[in-house]
This record gives C-alpha cells, structure tokens and sequence, in this order.
C-alpha cells in the first residue's frame, strides 16, 4: 500500500465511523482493536478525529478495520476479491471454528449455541455456498474473524486443511481457543490451556468461549461491544433481559461501553416501553455502579405513586 492508497482508505474509513457512530462510539470501537485514542480532541469532527488515530496504524489492522466496516477498496492490502462476506451476522463478534469433518453436527449445535453471545461463528462445511469456491470462502472467513476456536480431538493436528486455519491465526495474531476434545493443545497453541468439553453439554462450551473472550485483552472490548449491540437492537424485552442476564453474569464491565449501551438502549421504543425490561437494566447498571437510565414514563409512575388512590 503506497502513501496515496493509505490516504484515501483513510478518508473511507474515517467518513464511515463519521456516519455510524458517535465519538463515544468511536473510541470504544477503537479501543476493541487496540487503536490509541485521544481525550480533548480540539477538533470537533469525527472524520478528521478517526483518521488523525488511525494514520500510524499499521497495514494489516487497517485492512482488518476496512474489512470489517464492509470496505473492501483497492487500498486494502488484504482485500478479498470477488467475494461478499455474507456470511457474518453485521454487528457480532466474527469466531471461526476450526473443527474435523466428522465433527460438522456438533459443531453446527455450538454455533447455534454461540449467537446467545451475540458471537456469530463460521463453520465451513454448513456456511459455504455450493456456488462457490469452497477455499475462497474459507480464506474470507480467516482474513476477517476476530477469534478462532479449534476444536482438538485425535485426528485434528494431521488434518493439513485444520493445521492451516490455526497457522493463519497465528500468523494474523488473533486469539486462539483450544477446546480440548481428546486432544491437549500442542505446537504454537500449546502456550494455550484450553477449554475441556468432555462431559460438558453444548451451552456450557459456548458460555465458555464466551467467558475466555471476554477476559482476554485481546478481544474484550469487541465481544462486550457486540453484546451490547445486540441487546440495544433487541426487538423484544425477553431477548433484551437474556443479554442482560449475560452481563449480569460478569464481575465487571467498561463504564464507558454500559454508558454507550444507555444511550443506545433509549433509542429503541420497544425496549423503554417496557417496565420489565427497564427494572433489569436499571439493576444490572446498579451492580456494576451506573446511574439508572430514567425516562418519561418511568418519572410519570413514581409520581403517580404518591397520588391518592
């Protein structure tokens, strides 16, 4: 990528974050794929500020960003061409499961698992389009995930077509999550401990990806992100209160991202239409030391209760 090429990927991905979200929103998204951000930024424009953090990025995070944003341009060292990447759900935590053939059924039951967490997962032999290229699709999935699961079991670490899904996640720096199915993690990821799934049911593997996810450094800040997305997107206050329940599960939370979640949460009428679902947010932001999110309709009722019945 040469400096002009750098330059206009800049401006694409600054005017895009301008669109999308706030400053607020900004800063936590790039604190998510560890970009340095800026307090008292003296100018006022979201696009200028984006690019301004972003210029002593490197290639291949930038590229990441520009993919993950939905801006495959020519300026993207990494880009895939020729293919959409259709296959994330827009707004999740993007996870590939590395996984042997002879285990596609289970690994198919973890991702269904999975979207709980608001973590969307790719698994080659269920998302690959007969229509297309089977490798190309898999190369997409590698270049764009934010995380891989490799699912160890005998037969894995022979497996040329596995071996390679890991190698490009550590070649990518990616965080890396064995689960251990009969097999210990070995060569580059034997630094890694690993789930153990044997004699675990399918839900408690997919709350323990989502467990390591979120205390590792490396992408805590990006899955709490999606989870908090799709609690504020939720179209009924049921789906709303199981995200809550998932956060009410954790032992602490980024002021800034439950601050973000309020601002989000208030925008979403079927949400803040309903009492319940306010009660357990307003709990949920009590635990973790947030002021409540109040409404109209909630100010209305505590001044109803002290009129005479």
């Amino acid at each position: 990528m040469n400096v002009l090429q750098k330059i206009e990927l800049l401006e694409k991905i600054g005017a895009e974050l301008q669109s999308r979200m706030t400053f607020s929103d900004i800063d936590i998204y790039f604190k998510g794929h560890g970009v340095p951000i800026q307090k008292n930024y003296p100018n006022n424009s979201k696009r200028s500020y984006a690019k301004d953090m972003l210029a002593n990025v490197n290639e291949n995070k930038l590229s990441i960003i520009a993919n993950e944003l939905g801006i495959l341009g020519e300026a993207s060292t990494t880009e895939i061409k020729d293919i959409n990447v259709s296959f994330w759900q827009q707004g999740y935590f993007k996870l590939f499961l590395s996984h042997l053939a002879s285990f596609k059924v289970q690994t198919s039951h973890l991702q269904s698992a999975l979207r709980k967490y608001a973590i969307s997962s790719f698994v080659a032999h269920e998302d690959i389009e007969p229509t297309r290229e089977w490798q190309s699709e898999i190369e997409a999935a590698l270049k764009t995930m934010d995380a891989l699961v490799a699912i160890l079991m005998p037969g894995f670490s022979e497996s040329k077509w596995c071996d390679q899904e890991v190698g490009v996640a550590v070649g990518r720096d990616v965080l890396i999550i064995p689960v251990r199915r009969g097999l210990d993690p070995y060569g580059f990821i034997g630094k890694y401990q690993g789930i153990q799934s044997q004699g675990k049911k399918t839900g408690e593997v997919a709350e323990a990806i989502f467990n390591t996810l979120v205390k590792s450094p490396r992408t805590r800040n990006k899955i709490l992100l999606a989870l908090s997305g799709s609690l504020s997107n939720a179209i009924t206050a049921k789906d709303a209160i199981e995200k809550i329940e998932i956060f009410n599960n954790l032992t602490a939370i980024p002021v800034e991202i439950l601050e973000n979640l309020k601002q989000q949460v208030s925008k979403n009428k079927r949400l803040i239409d309903s009492t319940e679902f306010l009660n357990h947010l307003n709990s949920m932001l009590q635990k973790f030391n947030v002021e409540k999110l109040t409404t109209g309709n909630i100010e209305q009722e505590t001044e109803w209760d002290d009129i005479p019945f």
